[in-house]
């Protein structure tokens, strides 16, 4: 029973998180929502509950390996925007992104970077993916997402995080890490929001989530290096406190999103 509550609340954290950025994306714009769901708001949470259950050398290890995926990732989505530029349908664009992920994920992983190479990879991969999207022009304004839409996003997130969360902690950390770096959102927003408001429009919502991804970066930089030195609890909060300045910072720079 109190394993089922667990998976309940990881559930809840998600579906909340998709929420928001659905949310921001009505009020602010595609991009606005796009950096909300690249930042480590899915992840994060879940990685609190593998804290709570694994070894701190364990978690460290699916930290690590998570990083290393940081640049599949970022393939993920400049795949997704180009097929979306191309006038692929979303169909096509995800099942290429998920296919370019997970070969050059299982490549990233296969290759053991040391762990400071790996670091380095993901911080930097974001600012170079920002540089290979394609450019299209959709300016900063609210979006219409029915309510109906918006309860389907939910359910669709869930149910891709069902899997994680069933499978992180509980396998290998590289494949865990494997597990943990697929990008939910990145997945679930640009489906509905390229039959719906258009290439332009997913574009400008990938460029948010690269800018998004710094954050994430960070919060597994952090992490890894913290569990080395602190205490779970403390490195967890430095995480957290990490990803929160690069939002900061991405912001205060003033970087402007590549589709204006």
């Amino acid at each position: 029973m109190e394993a089922r509550a667990f998976v309940l609340l990881k559930l809840a954290l998600v579906g909340a998180s998709v929420l928001l950025s659905s949310l921001a994306a009505r009020r602010f714009g595609h991009a606005v929502g796009g950096t909300l769901a690249g930042l480590p708001m899915i992840v994060g949470p879940i990685m609190g509950f593998v804290l709570m259950q694994e070894t701190p050398a364990h978690a460290g290890a699916i930290a690590l390996a998570t990083l290393a995926c940081v640049p599949a990732t970022i393939v993920h989505v400049l795949t997704f925007a180009w097929c979306a530029r191309w006038g692929r349908r979303w169909g096509v664009a995800l099942l290429t992104a998920n296919a370019a992920f997970l070969s050059v994920g299982a490549a990233l992983l296969a290759l053991r970077l040391p762990p400071p190479l790996a670091c380095a990879a993901a911080l930097v991969s974001p600012a170079l993916g920002a540089l290979a999207l394609p450019r299209r022009r959709e300016p900063p304004a609210a979006v219409t997402i029915p309510r109906v839409e918006l309860a389907c996003r939910v359910a669709a997130a869930m149910a891709m995080a069902w899997c994680i969360v069933r499978s992180a902690g509980a396998a290998p950390a590289g494949f865990s890490g494997l597990l943990i770096a697929i990008p939910i959102t990145g997945n679930v927003l640009p489906c509905f929001t390229l039959p719906r408001h258009g290439a332009a429009a997913t574009v400008a919502l990938l460029a948010g989530f690269v800018r998004g991804l710094l954050g994430f970066a960070s919060f597994f930089v952090a992490l890894h290096v913290g569990l080395a030195w602190v205490s779970p609890a403390a490195a967890y909060g430095f995480a957290w406190l990490c990803a929160l300045l690069a939002a900061l910072a991405v912001r205060a720079m003033g970087i402007k999103s590549v589709d204006r």
